[in-house]
This record gives structure tokens, C-alpha cells and sequence, in this order.
């Protein structure tokens, strides 16, 4: 990270499957998304005072954002190793990030709230603890709003862009193909690669058509076979809605037969 004063990206970051980057991996299935996530902090423009993290597996109705000081883990995966509901990432939140992000989207008409005693679900601390593994930078969790709606999430995006000029890293995470009976199956490939497709050039245009695209990715090439429900892929739309420039694609591997891409908007 350098040193330079400038407004930090916004993201969109696999996370992974469940704790796996905490547990034997001897086929090597997650060595390459790890390795890109270990260099993340070296991509931006400096270390940045806190960071927003929307994950796919928070849902409510409207948007809300964890107020908690000293945030637990949650975790919410079920039948792995015993050493991985020992994990710990103990960063702390930013109750003021939260109240800050809550009023950008309720000035911007949008639903939000602070919870107060939530902690971080896996879609969070994994990720993070890959990538930020001091846990010494303040974390607040954004949730997904229950209804879906990808123009609400891309409005969302929109709202909390000024927090990228206050050094905060709005960093999304989910998985750009998400279809748990695709994964591991060689028939999946294909598709996924044709959505990966659309999807990094629906991300690299300007924001008008970039939205325009997004808020219409079921119709995409194998979208609904990528996304039989869609909680993975808004987080990127929120990261896209939050920047003015062109996307990129950052990261792109086939994990498990299938295509897994990461992007960032400047």
C-alpha cells in the first residue's frame, strides 16, 4: 500500500467456500483465490481507516449495517473441520462508519438501519482474514436488502461512494457464480465461462450502461444457471454502482469447474 491521498476503490471479492482457506486444501482448489486475496492490500492506494463489507449472507429488510464496537464471528457453516469454528478475526467495528453509512441511505430515499449486536458472518471474516490478517482495521458489515432488487443495490452503491473520499474501502464480497450444483461438475463450465464473459464486459462500461446491464443480468448468458438466486452476485452491484469509471476484472480462475472472476472500480 502506498501512501498517496487518494480515493480507494470499490471491490468485489470472492470469498470462497466456507472456512477453505483455513483447512487442508491437498488438490490445491483454493490456492489461486488465496494468493490473489493476500495481494489485495497491495493494490490499493493506502491503508484505509476502515473498511464496508457487504455480504451475500446477511439478509434484511432494508439495508442494515453492524453497529456492534467489538463484533463476534458467526459461523455459518455447517460440517467442516472442528478448527474452524475456532477462527478468530478480532477487528474492531466502527459504530460511527455505521451511523455514517446508515444516513447516506436514508438522505438517498433508500431503507437502512444500524444493528447494534451483530457480528461477522464467514462472508466477511474469511475473506478478510486472508487478506488483512492483523484484524486491525475497523470493519462494518453491510447486509443484502431481502427484496433483490438489483437497481436498489446499484442506488446503494451510489449513496455511499463519498466514503471512498474518507478512506473507507467499500468491499463486497460474494462469488460471480454461484449455483452449489454446479460446482465440481464439468457441464458447468461452459456456462459459467459465458456469463463470466458478459459480466466482465457489463462491468467494464461507463456507469450508465454498466447499470443498465446489471440490473438486467438474468437475461445474461447463463445468468440464472449462475445465479439460481441472486444473494452472491448484488454485492457487485453495489461496488459498481459506486463508482463513475469503467470496471475491471481483476482476478479470474476456474475453481471447481466453474468460472470465478473479482472486480474493482475505481
Amino acid at each position: 500500500m502506498t501512501e498517496t491521498s487518494t480515493r480507494q476503490p470499490a471491490l468485489y471479492l470472492p470469498h470462497g467456500g466456507g472456512p477453505c482457506f483455513f483447512m487442508p486444501d491437498p488438490n490445491g482448489t483454493w490456492t489461486g483465490m488465496e494468493t490473489f486475496l493476500r495481494g489485495v492490500a497491495d493494490i490499493l492506494p493506502q491503508r484505509p481507516r476502515a473498511i464496508l463489507i457487504m455480504s451475500g449472507h446477511w439478509e434484511t429488510e432494508g439495508f442494515a449495517f453492524t453497529g456492534n464496537p467489538r463484533p463476534d464471528l458467526i459461523f455459518d457453516y455447517y460440517g467442516f473441520p472442528a478448527d474452524t469454528y475456532s477462527l478468530q478475526y478480532p477487528a474492531p467495528g466502527d459504530p460511527d462508519l455505521a451511523e455514517q453509512a446508515r444516513g447516506l441511505l436514508v438522505a438517498a430515499g433508500l431503507p437502512a438501519h444500524v444493528d447494534e449486536t451483530r457480528g461477522l458472518d464467514h462472508g466477511v471474516f474469511v475473506p478478510l482474514k486472508v487478506a488483512f490478517p492483523a484484524a486491525d482495521i475497523p470493519v462494518v458489515e453491510m447486509s443484502v436488502d431481502h427484496s433483490l432488487d438489483p437497481a436498489l443495490h446499484l442506488a446503494a452503491g451510489r449513496a455511499l461512494a463519498p466514503l471512498r473520499d474518507d478512506n473507507v474501502l467499500l468491499l463486497m464480497t460474494g462469488m460471480s457464480f454461484h449455483n452449489m450444483r454446479g460446482y465440481g461438475d464439468p457441464r458447468a463450465t461452459e456456462p459459467s465461462q459465458q456469463f463470466d464473459t458478459w459480466l466482465t464486459d457489463a462491468a467494464s462500461k461507463g456507469p450508465e450502461d454498466r447499470a443498465a446491464l446489471l440490473t438486467g443480468w438474468a437475461d445474461a448468458p447463463s445468468g440464472r444457471f449462475s445465479h439460481p438466486r441472486e444473494e452472491h452476485l448484488l454485492p457487485l452491484l453495489t461496488a459498481a454502482g459506486a463508482s463513475g469509471a469503467a470496471g475491471e476484472r481483476i482476478y479470474n480462475e476456474i475453481v471447481m469447474k466453474t468460472a470465478i472472476s473479482a472486480f474493482r472500480f475505481n
